[in-house]
């Protein structure tokens, strides 16, 4: 064996922890009972400290020495000099961070999100308090550890995004701001209710979760190496390219939150799934930072593809001009005076709410604002956990021009501060920046695109994202994957077209 299968195999014993931690985590979300969250605490630290000790160990260091020195003259965009390269990087962080301080927050976390499930489901944010507290100081100790030039945030997010800091965010936001804000008030200017309300009646559970298979097959979501539970707030795992598990909510009075819930995870999915099989096990499947057995390039490029697929594509008048007649069948009743039109303006209404993961494209990135601002400002003190609804309920009335009724839709309605999450809101507008500059790229490279999306045919556009980004893992960071597939970095400029060009028609502005 050279010294670089040498290397390959230790890290490949290391992403099987990975994936154990990731069986341990879905299992949490989906399965295990209540009690169980203190149990599962101590067994994924205990799990987490092990993974961390088996990475930053002499021995992965003198692997890694040793391959370097074989790969040294080799091309340097070969996947094998880009795996040695995020390893050392990733490496020399991990070093910096106490074993003991991964542990308590592996720990605090499983206890931290099953409180924080009781808590929303009861409106009672003082239960959830306390360990809110804990994780923000555990965060702040790991800001401290990792290391930052210039705020806190930065070595946060560099878990979930690496480049990406405060400032860049804050010039981001505002950008994205200037855009959204006067396309807002000229739609709620003219904003009427629909001839019918399609959420007045109930539709049965079992439907929908057919349903939802059925729209997720469709676009690609392999089931023979997928499957799809429910959660309480949605999300996507995988154990390799090859298992790889999507979960959604249901509502009986809220048809669209189970559909566009499970197309977001399975475009999460239809990533995992269609990563090059010789990545599996490998670091460029290995998320080393946070501890995850993931393949994308940064979980603001995973988000691109479940906000591409969600709403790009599983908005469109052409998913539903499509698709109408399979919910119609499905709803004879509920969906009898309805067609696939006042379905498709039904489930893109934009409306200020209350809810992010129910809120409409327009207002999505407000939501994310909000939150982000909320996490510097608890990092460099200027907030308390204790003035946290109050702080809340004041940013929803300036940035939407609400105020929640109580905490369980307000301050609590999200799970990513329960399992130490910080820094990682900020990747789903992220997401939806790289989701308008890679589907505009794709239909100048495929003149034949709106045609098959029309025709139901999604196979073209998974291929194509198949073979410019699924395919590499982790082998690019999001920046170098735009400028492979666009020409350029990240920018809000097709984001904003996008949505002008949706919205100006979907509400006759001109």
């Amino acid at each position: 064996m050279t010294a670089y299968d040498d290397f390959t195999a230790h890290i490949a014993k290391y992403h099987d922890l990975l994936c154990i931690l990731n069986t341990l985590k879905w299992d949490m979300r989906t399965m295990m009972p209540a009690a169980g969250a203190s149990s599962r605490g101590r067994q994924l630290a205990s799990l987490t400290t092990l993974a961390k000790s088996i990475f930053v160990s002499d021995e992965t260091a003198r692997l890694l020495d040793a391959a370097e020195n074989e790969v040294a003259s080799a091309d340097s965009d070969s996947y094998r000099a880009r795996a040695l390269r995020q390893t050392r990087d990733a490496y020399e962080i991990q070093k910096r961070i106490p074993a003991e301080l991964v542990a308590r927050m592996a720990a605090l976390g499983a206890e931290s999100e099953a409180v924080w499930a009781k808590a929303r489901a009861e409106n009672d944010f003082p239960r959830f308090k306390p360990y809110l507290k804990g994780m923000l100081a555990l965060n702040i100790e790991l800001a401290e550890a990792i290391g930052y030039d210039d705020h806190p945030f930065d070595a946060l997010i560099l878990q979930f995004e690496p480049g990406m800091t405060a400032a860049r965010l804050h010039q981001i936001f505002a950008e994205l701001k200037a855009g959204i804000s006067p396309l807002l008030a000229r739609i709620v200017a003219v904003d009427e209710p629909l001839a019918i309300d399609l959420w007045e009646a109930e539709y049965d559970l079992a439907a929908q979760k057919k349903l939802c298979r059925e729209l997720t097959e469709l676009i690609g979501f392999d089931y023979d190496r997928g499957r799809l539970d429910s959660a309480p707030h949605p999300f996507e795992i995988s154990f390799t390219r090859d298992d790889v598990r999507i979960t959604t909510r249901y509502d009986a009075n809220y048809l669209p939150m189970s559909l566009f819930a499970a197309l977001h995870e399975a475009g999460h999915g239809l990533y995992e799934q269609n990563i090059a099989p010789e990545l599996t096990r490998t670091a460029l499947t290995a998320d080393f930072l946070g501890q995850y057995a993931v393949g994308g390039a940064s979980f603001g490029a995973h988000e691109f593809s479940s906000r591409l697929w969600e709403n790009q594509i599983g908005r469109s008048p052409a998913f539903w001009g499509r698709h109408f007649g399979r919910l119609r069948a499905a709803f004879p009743q509920q969906l009898a005076a309805a067609d696939a039109e006042l379905f498709y303006r039904a489930v893109n209404r934009v409306r200020p709410s209350l809810i992010r993961v129910e809120a409409d494209e327009v207002t999505y990135n407000l939501h994310i604002m909000l939150r982000t601002e909320i996490e510097i400002a608890l990092l460099e003190g200027a907030i308390a956990v204790d003035d946290l609804p109050e702080v809340w309920n004041a940013k929803m009335q300036e940035y939407l021009g609400l105020t929640p009724p109580d905490d369980r839709r307000g301050v609590l309605q999200d799970v990513h501060w329960s399992f130490g999450g910080f820094g990682s809101f900020p990747t789903y507008t992220i997401g939806n920046i790289m989701a308008a500059q890679v589907l505009a790229a794709a239909r100048e490279q495929m003149p034949d695109l709106a045609a098959q999306l029309a025709a139901g045919d999604y196979q073209p556009l998974l291929t194509w994202l198949t073979e410019n980004i699924y395919r590499h893992g982790r082998a690019y960071r999001a920046d170098e994957l735009l400028k492979r597939v666009s020409g350029e970095s990240l920018n809000t400029a097709p984001l904003l077209a996008y949505l002008e060009n949706k919205y100006i028609d979907l509400y006759a502005l001109n």
